[in-house]
């Protein structure tokens, strides 16, 4: 059968910066304690060095070390216990909350703790348009829309940081450059003004890599670390002479060192490249290949395309087109878009791993722990403090002290509605006494019971109840088993957010408090007024409606057609009095509680 083996089309549109903050559980360590910086110290979880410094490294420390073997290298390491996340997790906010403020689009993705895309592209283009091509060494970056004096000096006529590839036509004062070289110019910028402000303000340096794929742009920032910042310039895409730069900027990378391709498919093309399993290193504790298969390798093969990518990498639990993408990935082209910030997580989710967990007390230990774990992280993520003064005009004693009370309450931006465990069990040993790698997992998923969105109850209480009420019967469905299984790891997630009412761009709930905040505003064209008593007539008072879209305007009330409110004195209709008395009821419930 005949394939194409034809190259994906290029898109080299955008400008993408990629941040990566260095060693960042050390760097959030550093930033508490800054008399760690310039000695050696590495993050310790289980008995694992996560994470260690420049310092460390230099010394011969490096991640996924054991302790045992760190302690022996460098003995005067300093290492803190790093178990528990929530110091990164408030550190990986506060750098994301800084980092977002520079966006125009919000086009601002966090991909784990430490790194974060962003695509610059409008603000890029805005500066082309006020580019002064004639001077390009004395130029200004405008980061604000609205404000033409809010940016930075720059020289357009040479590259900030590091280019790809390094033998670079580094200046260039013609200003006769293609629109994509001077784009990627004015991203490298942009980028430095970013890194220099990060470090300033918020004390942590990053690596960092501008492209014009998300892709390109997570690899090539490796070139240069740590503090510094690398651009893949064009030409891109392939001639008649010669490979595109991101080519063969790929070309050099271990297939399994690709974003997009995983574990599983880098296991499946290494086997179809080399006609047999690749050999693993068992002294790894996370596993690894010994043998390194290239991207150049698989782009290169005749028999790879995008047809039998797909009948290789395709099958159950695989996506569409899985085959396309691969190939796409192996050329560069990736079309994936920076997602836009969003103010709730598509899911949260905990997991440990284990030397050995063989015992059913031992797993209701660690789900509690998980448990309580996901639940803190869930108050944290999902939980804002929402705060509401009542104005109330009357003038009663009650109704004062009600309104000088300041209600301050919780309020959850969502509610996650599924509950989902995972386990990767080991496999059996084998006859001769080893045991097949196994990176398998197994889950199950179950509505989310309600109680655990509850605040009146303590995290270690809701926690207890997760476990016996959901977590166990979930297990046992996983496990039926009473004995045999091990379990290398544990993962509790909560998932299918669904998003509650609120003033945020990314509520999809309608919001009926502020509604009815901004009732007297909206409404004010159907609003009941007591007209003052005409000289012509009585003093009787007339109520009119005043005019407004489908109203007739000659229409009257009279007393005996209105009713008055006992909670603020408002006179309406009979028909409107019920909805208007739903609009006091929680209020005044939640103030009388306060109060009292």
């Amino acid at each position: 059968m005949e394939t194409s083996r034809t190259p994906p089309a290029r898109k080299d549109g955008r400008v993408i910066i990629h941040f990566d903050y260095d060693c960042f559980y050390a760097s959030v360590f550093e930033k508490e304690n800054p008399a760690l910086k310039g000695l050696p110290f590495a993050v310790q979880q289980k008995q694992i060095i996560v994470t260690c410094n420049y310092e460390a490294r230099r010394r011969g420390l490096h991640k996924l070390q054991l302790i045992r073997d760190a302690r022996r290298v460098c003995p005067d390491v300093i290492i803190e216990l790093g178990e528990d996340i929530s110091r990164f997790r408030d550190a990986s906010k506060e750098l994301y909350g800084f980092l977002k403020a520079f966006s125009w689009s919000r086009k601002v993705e966090r991909l784990g703790f430490d790194e974060v895309w962003l695509d610059v592209s409008d603000i890029v283009d805005y500066n082309m348009q006020t580019l002064n091509r004639h001077d390009l060494v004395q130029c200004f970056f405008q980061t604000s829309r609205s404000d033409p004096m809010e940016g930075f000096c720059f020289d357009a006529s040479t590259i900030a940081g590091h280019p790809y590839p390094q033998i670079y036509k580094h200046v260039d004062t013609t200003g006769t450059v293609d629109d994509l070289t001077m784009r990627m110019r004015l991203g490298s910028h942009l980028a430095q003004h970013m890194r220099h402000q990060l470090e300033q303000q918020k004390g942590y340096t990053s690596t960092v890599g501008i492209a014009t794929t998300k892709l390109l742009s997570k690899l090539v920032g490796n070139l240069n670390k740590p503090k510094g910042q690398t651009t893949v310039m064009p030409p891109l895409a392939d001639s008649v002479e010669s490979l595109g730069n991101a080519h063969t900027f790929l070309d050099e990378h271990e297939i399994g060192k690709i974003p997009g391709i995983g574990f599983k498919l880098s296991q499946k093309l290494r086997d179809f490249i080399l006609q047999r399993p690749a050999a693993f290193d068992t002294g790894l504790v996370y596993g690894g290949t010994k043998e390194h298969v290239t991207v150049a390798d698989v782009r290169g093969n005749p028999n790879v395309s995008p047809e039998t990518l797909e009948k290789l990498l395709g099958g159950p639990g695989s996506p569409h087109g899985i085959g396309y993408k691969v190939w796409c990935l192996l050329h560069g082209a990736d079309d994936t878009e920076v997602s836009e910030a969003k103010a709730v997580p598509s899911q949260i989710s905990i997991e440990d791993s284990y030397i050995r967990l063989d015992t059913l007390p031992e797993v209701l230990q660690e789900l509690d722990a998980l448990a309580r774990s996901l639940i803190s992280r869930m108050r944290i993520d999902l939980l804002v403090h929402e705060e509401d003064a009542s104005k109330e005009e009357d003038l009663r004693p009650e109704v004062l002290e009600r309104a000088l009370t300041q209600v301050i309450s919780k309020k959850w931006l969502a509610h996650p509605k599924t509950l989902r465990l995972t386990t990767r069990p080991r496999s059996p040993l084998q006859p001769d006494g080893t045991r097949i790698r196994s990176f398998k997992r197994i889950s199950h998923s179950a509505p989310l019971p309600n109680f655990i969105l509850g605040l009146s109850e303590s995290v270690e209480s809701l926690a207890d109840r997760l476990v016996r009420e959901a977590l166990l019967p979930m297990f046992r469905k996983l496990h039926p088993e009473k004995s045999g299984w091990n379990l290398s790891l544990v993962n509790l997630a909560v998932t299918n957010m669904a998003e509650t009412a609120g003033e945020s761009k990314t509520a999809r709930g309608r919001d009926i408090g502020n509604m009815f905040k901004r009732q007297d505003d909206v409404l004010k064209d159907y609003q009941i007024r007591e007209a003052s008593p005409s000289p012509a007539e009585d003093s009787e008072l007339e109520a009119h409606i005043v005019p407004g879209a489908g109203w007739d305007e000659d229409v009257e009330l009279g007393d005996d057609d209105l009713e008055r409110c006992s909670d603020c004195g408002t006179r309406m209709p009979a028909f409107a009095m019920v909805a208007h008395r739903r609009f006091h009821l929680p209020v005044l419930s939640t103030m009388q509680g306060h109060i009292t």
